[in-house]
Formats: structure tokens, C-alpha cells, sequence
């Protein structure tokens, strides 16, 4: 039975990391139906509301810094906050969640050279 352990626990891990590189993807299509457009205007609208010193450390090399719901509902306001959450198709403050935990992560791979790349 150890070695059936020791294979479901790499097919969780597997499938667990191509859950997380399926993130960015799905928080782009997300942001393409809203007001913001895309991960670039999303970063805009977070720089110009209060986040840029973290938003810069996603963009640039070295340790992403944490965001919170709190602070990322204070960046994007009340409206955007619900357009999101609604195209998500999960409650606010699950949606609010998802994009603290995976956001940095996203702009982090979606910015190699320091600049969000444009998906082909």
C-alpha cells in the first residue's frame, strides 16, 4: 500500500501544479470581461490605488511581497470588486481570496522581464 500512497500523493502534487499554472490563464480571462480589460489594467488600477510598492516587487526579480482581500478591495473599490467576483462566479470575499493568494504568482510569471507580456 506504501507505494499506492506515494503515487497518489505525486498525482495530487502534479495536478496541484498545473492547477496553479492554470491561475494566471483564468484570472486573465476574468479580467478580459471586465472594465479592467487584462492583468496590465488590473496592475495599473493596483499601483494607482495604494499597491505599487508590492505590485513592483511581483514585477521585478526577487520575493514577491503578500497582498491582502482587505487591501485589494480598498485598491479596486466596491464595483470592481463585484464585476470580479460575478465573472468568477464565486461570492466577493472567495473571490477577493483567490486573487490574494495567486495574483503575485500571476504577475510574477506574466512579467519576465519586468513588464506584463501580452499573451499570444
Amino acid at each position: 500500500m506504501g507505494l499506492l500512497d506515494n503515487l497518489g500523493g505525486s498525482l495530487k502534487g502534479v495536478l496541484g501544479d498545473v492547477e496553479a499554472a492554470a491561475v494566471p490563464a483564468l484570472i486573465n480571462s476574468v479580467l478580459a470581461k471586465t472594465n479592467l480589460g487584462d492583468l496590465q489594467g488590473l496592475v495599473t488600477q493596483l499601483q494607482q490605488n495604494g499597491l505599487g510598492p508590492q505590485v513592483q516587487s511581483w514585477l521585478s526579480d526577487g520575493k514577491n511581497m503578500h497582498v491582502t482581500p482587505d487591501q485589494l478591495r480598498a485598491a479596486l473599490g466596491n464595483a470592481q470588486v463585484q464585476e470580479i467576483a460575478r465573472h468568477f462566479n464565486l461570492p466577493v470575499d472567495a473571490a477577493l481570496k483567490l486573487l490574494a493568494e495567486h495574483l503575485p504568482n500571476a504577475v510574477d510569471q506574466a512579467s519576465p522581464s519586468g513588464k506584463i507580456e501580452k499573451a499570444a
